[in-house]
């Protein structure tokens, strides 16, 4: 959500300085932008949310955090939506025959109607939809008795739903006589998002004109990409139910909840187990036409693993995916990183391997990097415009770790073994040799 908050200040900014001095304002006054698992193209738990509940974890019912959800206007922010249509010109949304737009047209370009599922793996959402309304149901709201049936005693009828028709409301319009949520959530969607005069943020993201991007996230953990839904035979809030969802799986494969293979589009990898991988990578489409890639184990380490590819062409705006191969034992980061296409930016695509949305910000590996790279970028010594991969040797007692094929603590070059009272097993006693300050200069 934070990401969507700061591109809105972006896009208002825009609006109500000089368009000479914007690009000036951000260089004096954000040096760095680092989006941390950002659901760029949106997150497809959000559908989950609005039709049959996201509980978090919390202690109440689905139909309870979901009539929660929709109360807030601010949820459908999160929509998944098409990476292929774009809205008005910006300075056209607030100025029009000298009076604010009522509406804004959203234009899509080719692919939206020649590739498959608006770019994403799947259609995001198959719902069975009655014909014809038949019987209410006893007990609802007066609001509701208009719009909830007992669809049992009508026909119904499979529809399928890509990104872009869930980002435009089709989905809410089309089961607007059977949930007495979706004429709100057309409203919310129409008012707050479509028609906003600064920005419909359900629309893709053009790569802001900021010095520094580092973008962020966690890859290959089993995340939801799609949704089968059909009448529960119950009253609102209950009234859908989800059989079947579909996962996308380490390496991208995607799978139903039963374990049977899906054809689609598959990616390169898995999300993060909240954020579909095609949303979080969409970032990758701001890098340049050389790109240099780097992978590397998250682990301190002497260098011998690391894989390097040096200016690979890459055509911006698209997915760039490295030839490089993996130890299944191990747990990567992979570094996309281009200094060189935009004079005077940088931008940086980091990968971490089995990295989960909700704990990324406490994870040592990316605290580590992060730490290193701005160290790096704000010295007065330094030289190459991203931090050297070659090597990560341990910051911190705790990177230090026992290795027991050769009984000794590994990385002997900078770990030993030292026991203080205390330690429970052999890789806690396995120290620093030098404090940190010895260490940071090999990385300038």
């Amino acid at each position: 959500m934070g990401n969507n908050v700061f591109r809105y200040f972006l896009e208002w900014l825009k609006l109500e300085i000089a368009p000479k001095l914007y690009n000036q304002w951000l260089d004096d006054h954000i040096y760095a932008y680092i989006a941390v698992g950002a659901p760029f193209l949106g997150a497809v738990e959000t559908i989950k949310a609005a039709l049959s509940g996201l509980t978090f974890g919390l202690p109440i019912p689905e139909g309870t955090s979901r009539v929660m959800c929709n109360s807030f206007g601010s949820s459908l922010w999160m929509l998944p939506f098409s990476e292929h249509c774009r809205r008005d010109h910006i300075y056209w949304n607030s100025f029009f025959d000298g009076k604010e737009k009522e509406s804004y047209k959203i234009n899509c370009d080719e692919k939206e109607y020649t590739s498959n599922f608006s770019g994403w793996p799947v259609d995001l959402v198959n719902i069975e939809i009655p014909v014809v309304p038949d019987t209410v149901y006893p007990g609802v709201s007066k609001e509701a008795e208009d719009a909830t049936s007992t669809v049992e005693c009508g026909t119904p009828v499979q529809r399928s739903f890509s990104a872009h028709r869930v980002g435009d409301g089709t989905l809410f319009e089309e089961i607007a006589d059977f949930d007495p949520d979706a004429k709100t959530l057309i409203h919310q969607l129409h008012k707050f998002y479509h028609n906003d005069p600064v920005l419909n943020p359900l629309t893709a993201w053009d790569r802001p004109p900021i010095k520094n991007i580092f973008c962020i996230y966690g890859i290959d953990l089993k995340t939801e990409v799609s949704y089968h839904f059909a009448p529960s035979g119950k009253p609102y809030p209950d009234n859908w139910i989800i059989t079947d969802i579909i996962y996308e799986m380490e390496g991208g494969t995607l799978q139903s909840r039963s374990g049977n293979h899906v054809n689609g589009n598959p990616g390169e990898a898995s999300g993060d187990t909240t954020v579909p991988y095609h949303s979080l990578s969409w970032c990758k489409t701001w890098l340049g036409p050389q790109v240099n890639i780097t992978r590397t184990p998250q682990e301190a380490h002497d260098g011998s693993d690391v894989q390097e590819q040096l200016n690979v062409e890459h055509q911006p705006g698209s997915e760039i995916i490295p030839n490089m191969t993996r130890d299944n034992r191990m747990k990567y980061i992979t570094f996309f990183e281009d200094g060189a296409s935009i004079p005077g930016k940088r931008t940086a695509v980091w990968e971490l391997d089995k990295v989960n949305h909700r704990n990324i910000v406490r994870s040592s590996v990316l605290l580590r990097e992060l730490w290193l790279e701005l160290w790096h970028s704000i010295h007065p010594n330094a030289k190459a415009k991203f931090i050297t991969k070659a090597k990560r040797a341990p910051l911190r007692d705790e990177d230090c770790y026992w290795d027991y094929a050769k009984a000794r603590c590994a990385i002997p070059d900078h770990c030993e073994y030292r026991y203080v009272f205390g330690d429970v097993h052999l890789g806690q006693s396995c120290r620093l040799k030098a404090s940190p300050g010895d260490l940071f200069s090999r990385y300038l």
